[in-house]
């Protein structure tokens, strides 16, 4: 069953303005599901890292000149040759929309986009399923949304709870292919993701030689998830040279199971951390990675604080691309302590956000963010946020909100 995608209308307004489209993401995010279905009708091929099936490398003129745009040509990067092609074939043609493409690995797909359709391709990137995509509801009724806008009618009585279980949320993640999965499935699915992960766009892209140490490393990474990244640190855990734990990140990062959220920087009086946080992009195979093998093992489990940070960025920063707007995101830390896990920054305003996940967060959890707005006092600074584990919003002090990591406004659909 196909589940709709919430940049189905974005992806179908690029394709009307720009010749070529590029959908970027990880594997099993849907990527050739969403453009199969936008296009059904549409000739779709699927490029293998070692077989030329369709002499696509061989003859890229001959290939191309066999069937009439627009074409879905999945997994791009492993045949670069076809790209100066489409560069010649779209540069002959007005034609909007003649080649939508797919790539799993930015930084072998950049870089020969960059050579060869630079100014003639329009890029996106899709990410593992939103919480409202698997509930079928529009990101547009998130608290998000109601937050960027009018943040105190966050406690207002249209604030609504999503029906869905927040340990399973966090221990199932969001790759579209495992919705109806049970228990036993996951560990099947993820254990096959990571095999074919490591195996494929590892060996094939990089030249990462030792593939065990390799899988060792990103276990370890995901024990890190939302923490200050050290890469001196974690060689030493595995007894690699910081320099490789820092390309390493990089693969992973550049892959899409990692992302990286940079420090908040201008405070003249304390001394901030420059240190970038980490998080993995989806926190079931996260939990499959720590080993944490059901959603009741996450109760009381050590990772928990850290699993529910990475889940709340996540959908946040996914929610986030819908709006088609441009934002800077960052994390702030001072010598002494404070804190605050995510500041967003949009159209001049920072928006400062700390994430618990105890159910009834009390004053003491917005020690951060007050002094983040005592020292930003002359910025514009949105009221802060503290996003919960359990389902009431109330203020807790003046200017800080705490509302449900699930809260919706069912009303405005």
């Amino acid at each position: 069953m196909y589940i709709p995608r919430q940049l189905e209308e974005r992806i179908g307004h690029l394709g009307s303005r720009f010749k070529s489209v590029l959908v970027l993401g990880a594997r099993q995010v849907g990527k050739t599901t969403l453009l199969k279905h936008l296009m059904p009708n549409a000739p779709y091929f699927v490029f293998d890292p070692v077989q030329d099936l369709y002499g696509a490398r061989q003859d890229p003129d001959m290939f191309l000149k066999s069937y009439t745009p627009p074409l879905i040509l999945d997994e791009v990067q492993y045949v670069p040759e076809v790209l100066s092609t489409i560069k010649r074939f779209v540069d002959e043609s007005n034609q909007r929309g003649q080649y939508y493409l797919t790539g799993s690995q930015n930084f072998a797909a950049f870089r020969h986009i960059s050579e060869s359709l630079a100014g003639r391709v329009a890029i996106i990137e899709l990410d593992p399923l939103t919480i409202y995509e698997q509930l079928y509801v529009s990101s547009h009724q998130s608290w998000l949304k109601c937050y960027l806008q009018e943040p105190a009618h966050l406690l207002s009585s249209d604030l609504k709870l999503l029906d869905m279980d927040l340990l399973n949320a966090i221990w199932k993640g969001g790759f579209p292919g495992t919705i109806g999965f049970s228990t036993a499935d996951f560990h099947d699915f993820f254990n096959s993701y990571l095999q074919t992960y490591v195996e494929r766009d590892v060996r094939m892209l990089t030249e990462v030689r030792d593939l065990s140490l390799f899988s060792r490393f990103i276990s370890l990474q995901s024990a890190l998830t939302a923490q200050e990244v050290n890469s001196s640190k974690l060689g030493r855990e595995i007894g690699i040279a910081p320099q490789t734990a820092q390309e390493w990140t990089f693969i992973l990062e550049n892959s899409y199971q990692w992302i990286m959220i940079p420090p908040f920087s201008g405070n003249l009086i304390k001394r901030l951390s420059k240190k970038p946080k980490g998080y993995f992009t989806d926190t079931g195979f996260a939990c499959y990675l720590t080993r944490i093998n059901s959603r009741d093992a996450l109760l009381g489990h050590p990772h928990f604080g850290h699993l529910f940070e990475t889940f709340c960025v996540n959908q946040i920063l996914r929610t986030l691309k819908t709006y088609g707007k441009s934002f800077n995101f960052y994390h702030w830390r001072t010598s002494g302590g404070a804190e605050v896990d995510l500041i967003l920054e949009m159209d001049g305003i920072l928006y400062p956000i700390e994430f618990k996940s105890k159910t009834n967060p009390s004053r003491r959890d917005t020690q951060g963010l007050v002094q983040f707005m005592t020292d930003y006092a002359h910025l514009k600074i949105a009221p802060g946020l503290v996003i919960h584990g359990g389902d009431k919003a109330y203020k807790l002090q003046e200017n800080i909100i705490a509302i449900p990591w699930h809260g919706v406004f069912l009303e405005n659909q």
